[in-house]
Formats: structure tokens, C-alpha cells, sequence
């Protein structure tokens, strides 16, 4: 679904962001794209959205090089949740999440019934359709959140991009949301999200792409990936990983060695 060999990208007259970085992620996965502030995350996203052009390597969505695919056509293959957004004007929410549909406008006729029950669909699953008529620029940064990956999935696009989805949010709609994108995952969609937490990646993610100081780290399953001495090379020995009701779970080091003790 989504493959990535060996792209460079550096900004003119800066330091390079992203050194030959590769992976794969195949349909119907979660990918989580792990790393610390500042390490390329949300620049490689811009890149694989042809936001940003690489430098080197090349980039393929089902197969196609994006250099060859449409900005129209990209927006039926990929839809982005992105971390922070600020409308211009105070739409609805229910306008907001029928931009998910531009893509797919066949007439100048008006909007389909297709297209509103694809709206209706999204907003209901996310729990947002009793905020439907409610100005966007008036809700809360998490409820905006939740707009923006309602919008995302009424795109019903092959594959989503999140930056950061439930940074906005609190634990239980964190939850709510991670259980939403396994859900969608399981009927075909592919997903890569930009999270910080590493439990985020264990409990839900398929696959993880760890990224530390613009250089590629590792990739594979999170169980497999995750150790002490990864973390201890992206996160300077400050976390460890423990085994909590037969489930591994990343704590702060000295957490884990009261919990020891």
C-alpha cells in the first residue's frame, strides 16, 4: 500500500531532516511512526503527502510513484488528520466533515445522497453527530480532533495519515479512537500514525517505524521492536519495558524499578 525507499529531504540551506529512510506498510495495517520531537516524523508525512517534494528516493502509493499521481487523485487515495488546525470561518461541523467528500463531487448539481450518508456514517461513528450543527471554531481542542478524523474517514480514501490523532484528547476518547482505527484497519484500510506514546504502539499498532535524530531506526512488530535498549538509545534511559498482565507496557525507569523492588 505505501512504500518508502531510501528518501532524503533537507530544507534549502538547513541541516538534512530525513537520511535515507525506508519501509513498507501493506494493506489493512497500522503502522505507528514513533520517534522524539524533532527526530522527521511530521516532515516524512509531508512528504508522503506531496506537501513536500523529497530530495532523493522515491515514494509509492499502491504501487504508483506519487510523482505521478494528481493532487485530485492523491485525494482519493490518502486522507490526513493533521495535529493542530484552525479554520478561517466558523463552518459547521457537519460542512466540515462533507469537505472529506470533495474528491469524489461527480456534479455541479449538488451533493449526493451517497456523500451525506457517507457524513452521517462518519459523525456517527466517531460520536460526534449530536455536534453536527455546531459552529467548529466553538468546540474544544479534543472535539475538534474528533471533526478532523470524521472528516478523514468520510474521505473513504485506501489509506490514512494522522499526526499525533489523540494528542487533543483525554484517555478515554484516546481509547475510543485507537479502537475506531483497528476497527477501520480490520475492514482494509491502511493507517500510519504519528504518535509519541509507546503503549499507543503496543496496544493497537500492527507494525512501528522508529525514527531518532533524521535517521531510521528500525522497523517491525512493536513486541519485537520495542526493548530496553531501543528506548534507551531514542529516549536516553529514561523508560524501561515491563510485563503487566502478560502485556508488555513502557513505564518511566524508576517506576519500573519500584515496581522491582
Amino acid at each position: 500500500m505505501l512504500s518508502v525507499d531510501s528518501i532524503s529531504f533537507a530544507y534549502e540551506f538547513e541541516k538534512t531532516i530525513l537520511n535515507r529512510i525506508s519501509f513498507n506498510v501493506p494493506k489493512g495495517r497500522i503502522c505507528g511512526l514513533f520517534g522524539p520531537n524533532g527526530c522527521g516524523k511530521t516532515t516524512l508525512f509531508k512528504c508522503c503527502l506531496k506537501f513536500l517534494k523529497h530530495n532523493s528516493g522515491t515514494i509509492k502509493l499502491l504501487g504508483q510513484d506519487i510523482n505521478n499521481i494528481s493532487i485530485r487523485d492523491m485525494a482519493k487515495l490518502v486522507a490526513y488528520v493533521p495535529q493542530n488546525h484552525k479554520p478561517p470561518f466558523s463552518y459547521l461541523v457537519k460542512d466540515l466533515v462533507l469537505m472529506g467528500r470533495t474528491p469524489h463531487f461527480k456534479s455541479v448539481f449538488g451533493i449526493s445522497k451517497k456523500d451525506k450518508a457517507r457524513v452521517t456514517e462518519a459523525m456517527e461513528l466517531v460520536g460526534i453527530l449530536s455536534l453536527a450543527d455546531t459552529p467548529y471554531n466553538l468546540l474544544s481542542g479534543g472535539q475538534r480532533q474528533l471533526v478532523l478524523i470524521a472528516r478523514a474517514i468520510a474521505q473513504n480514501t485506501p489509506l490514512l495519515f494522522l499526526d499525533e490523532p489523540t494528542s487533543a484528547l483525554d484517555f478515554s476518547n484516546q481509547i475510543k479512537i485507537l479502537k475506531i482505527l483497528r476497527k477501520i484497519s480490520d475492514n482494509g484500510t491502511t493507517i500510519v500514525a504519528c504518535t509519541h506514546d509507546p503503549n499507543h504502539v503496543l496496544w493497537f499498532c500492527d507494525s512501528v517505524v522508529v525514527l531518532d535524530k533524521q535517521r531510521f531506526v528500525g522497523q517491525g512488530s512493536p513486541k519485537d521492536i520495542f526493548n530496553d535498549d531501543l528506548l534507551d538509545e531514542v529516549y536516553e534511559n529514561m523508560c524501561k519495558v515491563e510485563e503487566v498482565n502478560c502485556s508488555k507496557m513502557v513505564l518511566p525507569r524508576h517506576l519500573a524499578l519500584q515496581n522491582a523492588a
